[in-house]
């Protein structure tokens, strides 16, 4: 079984898509009547659904991480601050790196390349 969407519950629908679709290239997809936006992700993983928070939805206490798979850490981060997206400095792990962010609704992101690191 496959994950294939993730619903972020934002105070800010038309930032959050707007943000999504700019940063990591998703296609925005909406349907007449549907409450929820839909971002499409062109290059493969799973889709992202944006959801109008309730009053009651606490925001910025968030437990998930959205990682996206990035070959060129480094160079994707100084594009990305040059478009306004601010990353933390690059760490280093076993054999790959990452950085974080906070995307508008304060959800945490990451870029990392993990996902081509070299097995030993």
């Amino acid at each position: 079984m496959a994950l294939n969407r993730l619903i972020l519950y934002a105070r800010d629908v038309e930032g959050t898509v707007a943000f999504y679709e700019k940063h990591f290239g998703f296609q925005v997809l909406r349907l007449p009547g549907d409450r929820i936006v839909e971002l499409e992700a062109l290059s493969g993983g799973a889709n992202i659904m944006v959801h109008a928070a309730a009053k009651g939805v606490r925001t910025r206490q968030v437990t998930v991480k959205l990682v996206f798979d990035v070959e060129d850490v480094s160079g994707f981060c100084e594009r990305s601050a040059g478009n306004g997206l601010m990353f933390s400095a690059v760490h280093l792990a076993d054999g790959y790196s990452y950085a974080n962010a906070k995307d508008p609704c304060g959800n945490n992101i990451q870029v990392s390349s993990r996902a081509f690191r070299k097995a030993d």
